[in-house]
């Protein structure tokens, strides 16, 4: 009966390591993502925001560990070496407290990073450049026209650009302009002029933009919001499949007597 739950506690062990080893890689990619991503808002963040950065830095780092840990917590169970698991199980308790320790980096600098929004989006929109080839400008104007929304609070955020206001005619930022359901062009960049578009003697009048009056803050946040919530609900879901682990190398450990090094794979 001993000899049965042991080798049922191996293979367990086993089979969560390989889960942890997926989920690590989740966890990795989550870090790259924040990282390499040039088509959404968290591109505009990225390269603006400092806590986003070390909290993508601590993902990739995270993922990296507990992937590696995970395949050799496999190693492990299935060879059934005593050294292995106590170190495996060291540093999944080192690994769960980094977890947590990100876990709360990230919690606590919500409300910091939505805070550093405003002003991100708010200087990006008035020094907004037509024509200029800039990667910032090109993710704002993504999130622009796939949100269905203009200026941060309202499209009256962009009556601050000077360029934009200096205009002559009926001018307004290209990825504002409200267009039909069935409209499946590409993302518009710069500033447009809308087809009739007329010199006017009150110049660039923003009541006269064909744009969404609706501003992209509530959209971008709750964006943010759910993005954050999936990555956060990754960990926890990883953090238990993290105890389980060390409760059953634990156990495993505890009812392997033998240190029988000749089960170590050798490469």
């Amino acid at each position: 009966m001993g000899s049965a739950c042991i080798k049922v506690t191996k293979y367990f062990l086993f089979l969560f390591n390989l889960l942890f080893f997926i989920l690590g890689g989740v966890i990795l990619g989550f870090g790259v993502w924040i990282l390499v991503d040039r088509s959404s808002f968290i591109f505009v963040l990225q390269n603006s925001s400092s806590s986003l950065n070390v909290g993508a830095y601590v993902f990739i780092g995270v993922g990296t560990v507990t992937m590696l840990m995970g395949f050799l917590g496999c190693v492990g169970a299935v060879n059934e070496v005593r050294c292995l698991l106590g170190l495996y199980f060291v540093f999944l308790l080192l690994i769960l407290i980094a977890q947590v320790a990100a876990g709360v980096l990230f919690y606590f600098n919500i409300d910091k990073v939505k805070k550093e929004m405003g002003s991100i989006v708010t200087k990006l929109i008035r020094d907004y450049e037509d024509g200029q080839e800039d990667r910032l400008q090109q993710g704002w104007d993504y999130v622009q026209a796939e949100g269905k929304c203009c200026g941060w609070v309202s499209f009256h955020n962009w009556t601050e650009n000077a360029e934009l206001m200096n205009r002559t005619a009926v001018t307004y930022p290209c990825s504002c302009e409200n267009k039909t359901e069935d409209d499946s062009s590409l993302v518009r960049k710069g500033f447009c002029e809308p087809p009739d578009g007329n010199v006017t003697q009150s110049g660039n009048s923003p009541e006269e933009w064909p744009v969404y009056q609706k501003g992209c803050m509530e959209t971008v946040q709750a964006w943010l919001q759910d993005n954050l919530g999936i990555i956060l609900g990754v960990c926890v879901g990883v953090a238990v499949i993290e105890l389980l682990g060390m409760l059953l190398s634990i156990c495993l450990c505890r009812h392997v007597h033998s240190e029988d090094y000749s089960k170590v794979p050798k490469y």
